[in-house]
């Protein structure tokens, strides 16, 4: 598995696009699309709106990344980094954001490689 992170339109699902030739077919959109979009595809780009929109239904999001980890061993994750930036007051957005970075932490730690992309350019951080 990969990891690539990194802010908002940094260029992160182009790059990923470009670097392993992958089709836009080959990709599953977490704003619209579950995990089970993922036979046949390469890369999951989204991740935090998958989480957000799973958090909005009270969904058991640790067991679910560990399903998804385990059924999709050879894929690429994309996900914004949310935790930058002015703290949210309400509650439901600070809990957005820890979930985003507790899951990013969980993923990051079996990827074979993790990358941040900002301005279209990856850093290497694994």
């Amino acid at each position: 598995m990969k990891l690539v992170l990194g802010g908002y339109a940094q260029g992160k699902c182009d790059y990923v696009k470009q670097k392993y030739d992958i089709s836009e077919n080959e990709v599953c959109h977490g704003e619209t699309e579950d995990f089970e979009c993922m036979p046949g595809k390469k890369v999951y780009d989204k991740l935090h709106l998958w989480l957000k929109r799973k958090m909005k239904q009270g969904d058991d999001i640790p067991a679910l990344i560990e399903t998804f980890l385990k059924e999709n061993p050879s894929c690429i994750v994309i996900c914004d980094e949310v935790g930058n930036g002015i703290v949210p007051i309400a509650d439901d957005e600070r809990a957005y954001r820890e979930q985003v970075g507790r899951t990013l932490c969980r993923i990051a730690n079996q990827a074979e490689s993790v990358e941040r992309v900002i301005c279209g350019i990856a850093q290497k951080i694994k």
